[in-house]
């Protein structure tokens, strides 16, 4: 199955789905798990798959979109000014391609540029140029052109970046790891896990990048007892970050995720995956995170409260078109998923949130 989860890694993070544009990586899901559930969405677009009559609803999920830009406006000379979905840095931006799908469906190839640096000034070119300065060129020669391109404001903009294996063996680059891991290793779970015990729900959500949001109309119609977050989170192996810190490290296992500023995950929850991970054998890190968020902060919060925890695949580079992951975290990440349904049961899932 190994073999098979990288052609579903590569084939979702080609896939151009920003928030409130998902219907690719949506169509992925949804053809991936024909059979192997009962389908479910949200008016939001989120959707679900169930599977198993009895036990606790366990929800695996990820979220299925990606950081991207829609159009602003479109220039009299045919360039096209972005508003960004999603926390863009501006140092990774320029020079890179990027790819507009218009409403008919056709995608079209650009690249992000500013004023040339031989025009601007010393303080201008040592300064962070910031996406309003920032401009697509797709080629067009004027905004009649553009437009009978099939180009109109408000159009989806994600980043093109070609799913690529490096040097490294199981080393593996591109954009959007953040989060198609995260639906990968659903779907996976969905296909594999045997759930005896539990109905297994597997899930993605919608504009995660923009808030979690999708989770909170998810939780309120899939109705979960517990929640197992998939997520691509920031790797913190590279020069700059201190090694004796590091709890993000490729190559180091499936990360499990204790705390962030959106959630505190349920600590027995918690202390349960890394039990699992413990005895299964499979390689893990503990997380303690002081910034960022995962749909957990939504989860946890949500109807009467639904105890969550993160696991993660490490990407080094993640908000930016070139993301790097070892394959054999992405790996541990699954198998530890799929062990924790497994083994969840009634009267497990209730020790979690027992408090009287």
């Amino acid at each position: 199955m190994q073999a098979k989860g990288l052609q579903l890694l590569e084939s979702l993070t080609q896939a151009h789905s920003v928030p409130g544009y998902e219907d690719e990586v949506r169509d992925i899901f949804l053809k991936e798990l024909d059979g192997y559930g009962e389908f479910g969405a949200d008016k939001n677009g989120s959707v679900f798959c169930s599977k198993g009559g009895s036990g606790p609803k366990v929800m695996v999920e990820g979220h299925m979109d990606e950081i991207g830009f829609r159009v602003q406006s479109i220039l009299p000379n045919g360039y096209l000014k972005m508003v960004p979905v999603g926390g863009w840095w501006g140092h990774t931006l320029l020079s890179q391609r990027v790819e507009l799908k218009n409403q008919a469906g056709v995608k079209i190839v650009g690249t992000i540029a500013s004023k040339p640096p031989h025009f601007l000034s010393e303080s201008e070119r040592n300064s962070v140029i910031g996406v309003p300065n920032m401009f697509v060129d797709i080629g067009a020669r004027s905004r009649v052109e553009a437009e009978d391109w099939g180009v109109q404001l408000g159009d989806p903009i994600a980043p093109w970046s070609p799913w690529t294996a490096m040097h490294q063996p199981d080393w593996y680059m591109t954009k959007a790891f953040d989060n198609r891991v995260g639906m990968a290793g659903a779907i996976q779970v969905g296909q594999e896990a045997q759930a005896a015990n539990c109905q297994l729900i597997t899930a993605g959500s919608v504009q995660e990048e923009l808030g979690l949001r999708g989770a909170k109309s998810l939780a309120h119609v899939a109705k979960p007892d517990l929640a197992i977050v998939l997520e691509g989170p920031p790797a913190d192996d590279t020069p700059g970050m201190p090694m004796s810190e590091a709890q993000g490290v490729l190559g180091g296992g499936v990360q499990i995720r204790l705390h962030d500023p959106s959630a505190i995950m349920n600590p027995r929850l918690a202390r349960f995956a890394i039990e699992t991970a413990r005895s299964e054998g499979i390689p893990h890190q503990i997380t303690v995170r002081s910034s960022g968020g995962t749909d957990a902060g939504s989860f946890t919060l949500a109807n009467e409260g639904i105890p969550s925890v993160v696991l993660g695949t490490p990407a080094r580079y993640i908000h930016s078109h070139n993301a790097i992951i070892c394959v054999s975290d992405y790996h541990a990440m699954v198998a530890l998923s799929i062990a924790m349904v497994n083994h969840l049961d009634d009267d497990t899932v209730k020790s979690f949130t027992s408090f009287l």
